[in-house]
């Protein structure tokens, strides 16, 4: 192809692609304003701000691979030049934006992108404007230099700031105890309040010093921890599972009800005091759905009592 052609080809392509961001300018407006009044994301996450939040530092390089569009959340240095879906938020954009779409549609092309991966999703390092071109062009994926850095919290396509607040407080909470590494095969511990952790730290607190009490010698707040996921929390949720008691509560978490259950437990405790032949787990069950006006299931009252600590 000549060079005058290959030039009318770029202008061309030029044109088209300002006529594309003109189209994505304005369902950027309307995105907005639709994802202000149901109360949904409206931008990317910061790359900074998560790395920071949740301590992320280890990083192992996985190589070019074809990633999801709708799975890139935030951007390094860009994120807040676009809407959660890569609209454009600036009319400024224009000229960058038309070359970069002439480019990925003529002979020339352009490079893969560089991403961060944290668990299920990424973060752009560089490839702003290709990521914002590939969702408008409606692609469905994109070919980028992956870098991924290992985190045991999870994190969805869908989080909000507030989600982000919330895997910060467990972040804290697994290095507090570090049952992601002694408990590997726990399912994640998630509360629908984050300071709620902190209850979860008192518990085992509790559990130190019931254990220092029995041995006659301090044990490890990870050792009671262990004790606590093993011997109170796991077999409070298996009883609420075998129970089905979360149909209640559809807005809340297994974890939500476990503090809940201990909390009843406590009050009982102050109640009929610690010898009382009522004090079980499975009684104060009874005693938090009979506060809440909910029907008691029989295996509950037939279930074996659960052990503190």
């Amino acid at each position: 192809m000549m060079q005058y052609e290959k030039d009318n080809e770029h202008r061309s392509l030029f044109a088209e692609g300002r006529a594309e961001f003109d189209q994505a300018r304005f369902a950027a407006f309307w995105t907005q304003v639709r994802d202000l009044l149901m109360n949904r994301p409206v931008g990317l996450l910061s790359f900074d701000e998560v790395k920071d939040k949740l301590h992320l530092s280890e990083q192992i390089y996985r190589g070019l691979q074809e990633i999801p569009l709708d799975s890139i959340v935030g951007s390094v240095g860009r994120y807040r030049d676009f809407t959660r879906n890569f609209l454009p938020k600036s009319n400024e954009m224009i000229h960058r934006w038309s070359t970069v779409y002439a480019h990925m549609n003529d002979m020339t092309g352009v490079p893969p992108i560089d991403v961060y991966k944290v668990d299920d999703v990424y973060f752009v390092q560089d490839g702003n404007h290709r990521v914002s071109i590939a969702r408008q062009l409606g692609n469905e994926t994109i070919e980028a230099y992956v870098t991924e850095i290992k985190t045991p919290i999870h994190l969805n396509p869908n989080m909000t700031r507030k989600d982000l607040s919330a895997a910060e407080a467990y972040g804290a909470f697994l290095e507090r105890t570090s049952l992601n590494m002694n408990r590997p095969q726990q399912e994640a511990i998630q509360l629908s309040e984050p300071d709620r952790y902190n209850d979860l730290i008192s518990h085992i607190h509790l559990v130190q010093r019931l254990m220092a009490h029995q041995r006659g010698y301090d044990v490890s707040f990870e050792q009671a921890a262990m004790r606590w996921y093993d011997t109170l929390y796991a077999p409070v949720i298996k009883l609420i599972r075998e129970c089905d008691i979360l149909k209640a509560f559809p807005r809340r978490t297994e974890a939500d009800l476990y503090v809940w259950v201990i909390w009843h437990f406590q009050q009982m405790l102050e109640a009929y005091g610690e010898d009382s032949d009522e004090l079980t787990i499975s009684n104060a069950m009874v005693d938090f759905l009979a506060a809440h006006n909910l029907p008691v299931p029989k295996r509950i009252l037939t279930t074996q009592n659960i052990p503190i600590g």
